[in-house]
């Protein structure tokens, strides 16, 4: 097991990606603290993992506001010992998230609160934690549109990713001495709650599929097998990385004929 003797923080843990990412991480032995807003869904993620024998506590958590943050981290040191995975997740797509000029002041604060400003607090309270275990992993979820910008607007959405993508670089640099590697997942269009409920139209999810290679949404389950590598040793010399998982759409992104 890949995570054997290891414990995990993954936020938005209650759907999608962060969810398959909890039940993957305890499956590979870790202990997971399972961090979501949503009090609910998190229980629900944390009795999947007690079900299948695993190891995981449920912590209901704002990842925009520091003492939530701050307690999120403090509450997984003292269940499990240590921190030795964090993995920053938890993101909004708000549905009047449109272009600069119809998208309101609301939802450009809204979406960075949680997207940007929610990475740099579980940076600020993780990179402490990780560093009094000896070193450790951080990911964060970033997105392809932070390279590409995105065929149905969503500009603050977009932003924030961007955001993520730089801090994470710099983060990566600043303490690559001392054990603590930084790195961002960039997911393609997934067929998630989240994207899904953004594409709410066959007109919309098409303009985003013609783009993909694959000719397919991915799926979270793979967006937490790449999670994996990125928090396992296995990725031991990997730092600093934008880790496109994206069916290929970064490397063809053409209008069709």
């Amino acid at each position: 097991m890949r995570l054997e003797g290891k414990s995990a923080v993954i936020t938005g843990a209650g759907n999608g990606i962060g969810r398959d990412t909890a039940l993957l991480f305890a499956a590979e032995g870790a202990a997971v603290a399972a961090v979501d807003l949503n009090e609910g869904a998190v229980n629900n993620t944390v009795s999947e993992i007690m079900a299948g024998g695993g190891t995981a506590i449920p912590i209901v958590a704002d990842v925009s506001k520091d003492d939530d943050v701050a307690s999120m981290i403090a509450a997984a040191e003292e269940a499990f010992g240590r921190v030795d995975v964090v993995f920053n997740n938890a993101g909004i797509m708000h549905s009047d998230d449109g272009d600069a000029v119809g998208t309101e002041e609301a939802i450009w604060d809204l979406t960075m609160d949680v997207n940007a400003k929610g990475v740099f607090l579980g940076c600020k309270y993780g990179i402490p934690a990780l560093r009094r275990a000896g070193g450790g992993s951080i990911i964060n979820t970033a997105s392809f549109v932070a390279h590409l910008g995105a065929a149905t607007p969503q500009v603050a959405y977009t932003a924030s990713k961007g955001a993520v993508m730089a801090m994470t670089r710099e983060l990566a640099v600043v303490h690559a001495r001392e054990g603590i590697r930084v790195n961002a997942l960039c997911p393609g269009p997934l067929r998630t709650e989240l994207l899904m409920s953004f594409l709410d139209t066959e007109e919309k999810k098409q303009r985003r599929l013609v783009h993909v290679p694959m000719g397919r949404f991915g799926e979270a389950a793979e967006m937490a097998k790449a999670v994996l590598w990125l928090a396992s040793d296995d990725s031991s010399y990997v730092t600093g990385t934008e880790f496109l998982v994206d069916g290929g759409i970064t490397a063809a992104y053409v209008t069709p004929e």
